[in-house]
């Protein structure tokens, strides 16, 4: 996918690109809990774009770094375009400067075309299972966790207790996610203000 084609509201995007600048983080508080956010300017060959990273995203990126965008959305504030990973996308470094540009494009244009084609096209994570199951001399039927899965599994087991801990809803995970976009509205305001 290519910069210029983003559109605001628009979700599943996969985009590789390289960090061109990157804005000092900003701190804050939810739900009395602390916060970072950071705006970081990408490109590819066909334009720029902000990218907005939470949290530990912040410490991963560098100046120079070729990044994929996976399952990205692109939201707008102030008429200008935002790329986000949200809380289902993912973001993977894939090195430093061109050299990796015409191999992750490949990888990414090869992805595309197979999906296009109506292949089944597997993500790392399933890769990776299909791999260790491969390896295996005997599939007995039991699911390898995914890197992904062995994450949710520890978020879940540590939410499990009789202290009375309250796990969110849907409707309290949405209004979690519109008040994360309010202050995701306000750091870039605060920022403009900055400037």
């Amino acid at each position: 996918m290519a910069i210029k084609d983003l559109q605001a509201k628009q979700g599943n995007v996969d985009v590789v690109a390289e960090v061109v600048d990157i804005s000092p983080p900003r701190e804050f508080q939810k739900f009395g809990k602390p916060g970072r956010v950071a705006n970081v300017t990408i490109k590819d060959e066909t334009g720029e774009i902000k990218l907005t990273l939470w949290n530990d995203e912040v410490d991963k990126i560098k100046k120079g770094q070729k990044i994929h965008i996976e399952n990205g959305y692109v939201n707008e504030w102030q008429g200008e375009k935002q790329l986000t990973t949200g809380r289902f996308g993912k973001l993977e470094i894939l090195g430093e400067g061109a050299e990796t540009t015409d191999e992750a494009t490949e990888d990414l244009l090869l992805h595309d075309r197979k999906k296009d084609e109506g292949e089944q096209v597997l993500t790392k994570d399933e890769q990776e299972e299909s791999e260790l199951l491969d390896d295996k001399e005997s599939d007995e039927g039991e699911h390898i966790l995914t890197e992904d899965e062995k994450e949710e599994a520890e978020i879940l087991e540590e939410k499990k207790t009789d202290k009375g801990e309250h796990i969110l809803t849907e409707d309290e995970q949405k209004e979690g996610d519109l008040l994360h976009e309010e202050i995701e509205e306000e750091a870039v305001a605060d920022e403009e203000e900055d400037k």
